[in-house]
């Protein structure tokens, strides 16, 4: 079944899509648009790293939609050493999931906590940190925030089963406190962004649940005849997402139907929160699956409403309701607002926000559809890869029935009106094929360009090293709350440099089943210093610093500058 809008919206779609289009050719009006870019290639280096985990089904074959859905991982700093640390989830065998041949995985599957040791190299450190998941939980995502104000960072993780919340001891180690904190969250979750919605200085979480699995009766009772392929979305009823709020004292309470966030039937896969209609409060964006998404916008008292439907957001290419992935948020036309990337099955989908909370779908006009087209999209990201200052767009992908390899897009961005297919300049991790699923990006070692972490199923994952997206001059920003020390998660950060203005939010969540580095990384290009850089902080406070030089990681506390 397939959704679609009004045939007199779809005309007036078109038309703003057609004024977005021209207006897109009009933003850039910095004169390196047209020079040839100083493109990086990746390296796989999961290998050389030390990385030796790998993804299992718990199984031996792919049977159903929970072995097919993930996996994602979290990238966060759980020690405090200024580099990124990994965390992967792990498939294990579950009764309600696996076949029976697969019972002999039975207590040999784990999640796995790397930490960076700044030097190009990891180490497990799964055992010592206490954070290897629950026996009777199938691992799909992570994500992580200090949820306790004590300066270091929490780790939640999203599962088919039970949640877990592990609070960070500060000494390497990790506690096991859902129960205390009430955050079980039974069902079956994808994602899970942390965000301030009330302003109160607390975190609270938002927890995206997918469906109700049925334990494979459906496909058991010969009904569902379809060979090639086992049931989808559609055969399953929906689950609704839940916002906990954070109660000051390691403590939850689930606060979704008072806030106007309930939706029994949702299918989500994925959300991401912030500030999307610039209006000084926390929205939340919830891609579904195979049916229309929901745009969450913040009331500024703490009370929400879905605005998917004005907006523009709810729906695909061509008003159509998708199989939506997790979202992402970049500015991609820099025009100071956030637009918004969510791949699918399809072409996938681009919607540019060209006035507050105003949408338009751009996917065919961009390149996006043509690029995306003959895959199968999951983990989409927009980071600038090359310092230009402009974004650009990775996905991975991979066949969501079988074992069945695809190629990753990626593409630099023009600085006009369409992305380029770079896939055969990147080096030869594009070359090959492979299950993908989860992405996230992060600096992982310092260097000032953007490194790509891709998940996929049944098999290792892949670090991908940026080598040589760092010769054009690049500022890190991170900004830290004065009470804690802690990144401030619901800042955004203005930078202007090189002709341009470019935004970005302080969040983890952004894309597919990961959590990705929360530090905002832009490029300069050629400028040798950012004339201005602007953080608006939680509390909409601002600092404002002017004339900061280029190629430096900037840390900023609140009220010390």
């Amino acid at each position: 079944m397939r959704e679609t809008t009004t045939r007199s919206n779809i005309q007036i779609r078109r038309v703003i899509t057609t004024l977005a289009t021209i207006a897109m050719a009009a933003t850039c009006s910095s004169p390196r648009c047209d020079e040839p870019t100083n493109w990086p290639v990746f390296t796989d280096i999961t290998e050389s790293a030390g990385i030796k985990f790998k993804h299992s089904l718990g199984d031996f074959e792919m049977s159903n939609i929970v072995e097919a859905t993930g996996p994602g991982s979290c990238v966060f700093d759980y020690d405090n050493d200024g580099f990124m640390d990994i965390y992967f989830v792990n498939g294990r065998w579950h009764p309600d999931v696996n076949d029976n041949r697969g019972r002999s995985l039975k207590g040999k599957l784990k999640n796995a906590l790397y930490h960076n040791n700044g030097n190009g190299t990891f180490t497990d450190v799964t055992d010592k940190a206490g954070v290897a998941g629950y026996e009777d939980s199938y691992g799909m995502a992570a994500s992580a925030a200090d949820y306790d104000n004590d300066g270091d960072l929490d780790l939640f993780v999203c599962n088919y089963g039970r949640c877990i919340l592990y609070r960070n001891n500060g000494d390497g180690t990790f506690t096991d406190v859902t129960e205390k904190a009430g955050l079980t969250s039974p069902g079956w979750s994808l994602a899970a962004p942390w965000l301030d919605y009330n302003g109160d200085g607390l975190l609270d979480l938002f927890v995206v649940h997918y469906l109700e699995y049925d334990k494979g009766a459906f496909q058991r009772t010969g009904a569902y005849y379809k060979a090639d392929n086992f049931p989808g979305p559609l055969s399953y009823p929906g689950l609704p997402d839940h916002l906990y709020r954070n109660n000051g004292d390691g403590t939850f309470t689930d606060v979704t139907k008072e806030v106007g966030l309930w939706e029994p039937t949702g299918r989500g896969m994925g959300a991401v929160a912030c500030d999307i209609d610039c209006d000084g409060d926390m929205d939340i964006y919830v891609t579904n699956d195979a049916m229309s998404n929901n745009l969450w916008i913040n009331d500024g008292t703490g009370k929400f409403k879905d605005m998917a439907a004005e907006t523009g957001t709810a729906f695909g290419e061509g008003g159509q309701g998708v199989s939506s992935m997790g979202p992402f948020v970049a500015d991609l036309d820099r025009n100071g607002l956030l637009d918004l990337l969510v791949p699918d099955m399809g072409y996938s989908c681009l919607l540019l926000q060209i006035n507050k909370a105003v949408f338009v779908d751009v996917t065919t006009q961009s390149g996006v559809a043509l690029l995306c087209g003959q895959y199968t999209g999951w983990g989409g990201l927009l980071n600038d890869y090359d310092n230009d200052g402009y974004v650009d767009l990775f996905i991975a992908n991979g066949d969501p029935h079988h074992l069945y390899v695809e190629e990753a897009v990626i593409a630099r961005w023009n600085g006009k009106d369409r992305f380029i297919d770079m896939a055969r300049k990147s080096g030869g991790f594009f070359d090959s094929k492979h299950v993908g699923r989860g992405a996230a990006f992060a600096d992982f070692d310092n260097d000032g360009d953007i490194d790509i972490l891709v998940n996929a199923l049944n098999e290792p994952p892949h670090l991908l090293r940026n080598d040589g997206g760092n010769r054009l001059n690049w500022l890190k920003v991170v900004p830290l709350r004065a009470d804690t020390g802690a990144i401030a998660i619901g800042a955004t950060v203005t930078v202007k440099a090189n002709g341009m203005t470019m935004i970005q939010p302080v969040i983890g969540v952004n894309g597919y089943l990961t959590c990705s580095d929360p530090r905002p990384n832009f490029g300069l290009g050629k400028a040798a210093k950012a004339e201005l850089v602007e953080i608006v902080w939680p509390n909409r406070q601002k600092t404002v610093l002017n004339d900061v030089q280029a190629n430096q990681i900037l840390k900023i506390t609140q009220g010390k500058q």
